[in-house]
């Protein structure tokens, strides 16, 4: 069975600097308040790598993944 995983974001101490957005556009958008969000959060093995860049792009590493069991 193909494995899915779970991102999970502190937007509130988000600082907006867009590095998740420019490494995963895929699934990550600055929302209108200027803090980026993930258009989805459970995501497929398939999606995973770029989303793993995306939260170790974040300079104040507020996004992380976990596979969900």
């Amino acid at each position: 069975m193909a494995k899915k995983y779970k991102i999970t974001q502190k937007r509130e101490k988000c600082i907006g600097c867009g590095a998740c957005q420019a490494v995963c556009p895929q699934n990550w958008v600055i929302g209108k308040d200027g803090k980026a969000k993930p258009k989805k959060t459970i995501i497929s093995e398939k999606e995973y790598k770029c989303n793993k860049e995306a939260a170790e792009a974040c300079p104040i590493g507020i996004i992380t993944i976990e596979e969900l069991k």
